[in-house]
């Protein structure tokens, strides 16, 4: 599949536990297990899943994240399977009237790492398609998280919800951005890539300017001695601005000669 190459997997150390609470499609849970693999969160527990969840659609929706379909534990209960953890967080949309501490995906993401810098298991839980968590599910947690969203259409499903929180959690941990290919290794960050050349030195700059300044000077271009000065400094700010590669230097001086051969070949088909 596009976007996915399994000769890259890397160890990116302890993530956190995702915990779909009665999840109740395969294709659901399909789409949050690959959510998870984006972002490098490997354990996935289904709590009371619904009786027969196709694991045929859950493994098709993956999209290559199979193995942690495959991996996922099965629990009858909630409660029983928090037992092994330090610490919980629970996502929801919904004010629920109780003293709990709120984060966002971002503030959360920051907590976990701390906590897990110092040994902790935690773990995060998702509610349901339909309603989310209940009450009594998010009283068993110890931090609530919830996104800044339109209020208007603040419920989101269970693969997009994992998909924000993995985010935040893995943005961290990542190295790089997006993926490396066979001809092109993957972008060290974000600014302004020039795959295959440099930015344009100085001296190539400057070159240009005086280039384009003369031919321009030469066509009379510049109207009025006086107005000279402020438009060439207007001029190299443009150009400036862009700050151009090698390439696209040697590029905008082959444009000035070809358009300047052209205008040297008019005049002497006028007889100038």
């Amino acid at each position: 599949m596009a976007g996915t190459d399994h000769r890259q997997k890397r160890d990116f150390g302890p993530s956190p536990t995702v915990m779909l609470v009665n999840p109740q499609l395969g294709e659901n849970i399909g789409m949050a297990a690959r959510a998870m693999a984006n972002f490098s969160l490997m354990d996935l527990v289904l709590v009371s899943p619904r009786d027969g969840w196709d694991k045929e659609k859950a493994e098709a929706a993956a999209s290559g994240a199979v193995e942690t379909v495959k991996a996922a534990i099965v629990v009858p209960e909630l409660a029983e399977a928090l037992k092994a953890y330090q610490y919980v967080y629970a996502t929801t949309a919904r004010p629920r009237g109780m003293t709990k501490d709120v984060m966002t995906p971002e503030q959360a993401a920051a907590d976990m790492h701390t906590r897990i810098g110092h040994g902790q298991k935690i773990v995060i839980l998702f509610g349901r398609e339909r309603y989310g968590l209940t009450n009594d599910e998010v009283s068993l947690a110890d931090m609530i998280i919830t996104a800044p969203v339109n209020p208007a259409y603040a419920s989101l499903n269970i693969a997009q919800a994992v998909l924000l929180v993995g985010y935040e959690w893995f943005k961290p941990l990542a190295t790089t951005l997006g993926m490396e290919t066979q001809e092109l290794a993957a972008l060290a960050g974000p600014g302004l890539h020039m795959p295959g050349t440099q930015p344009a030195t100085k001296e190539e700059l400057f070159g240009f300017f005086d280039h384009i300044e003369s031919e321009l000077d030469a066509a009379g271009f510049f109207k009025t001695d006086d107005k000279r000065p402020h438009m060439i400094r207007n001029m190299r700010n443009l150009f400036a601005r862009t700050q151009p590669s090698e390439q696209e230097v040697r590029s905008l001086r082959g444009i000035v000669s070809a358009l300047t051969r052209v205008h040297e070949l008019r005049k002497a088909k006028r007889g100038e």
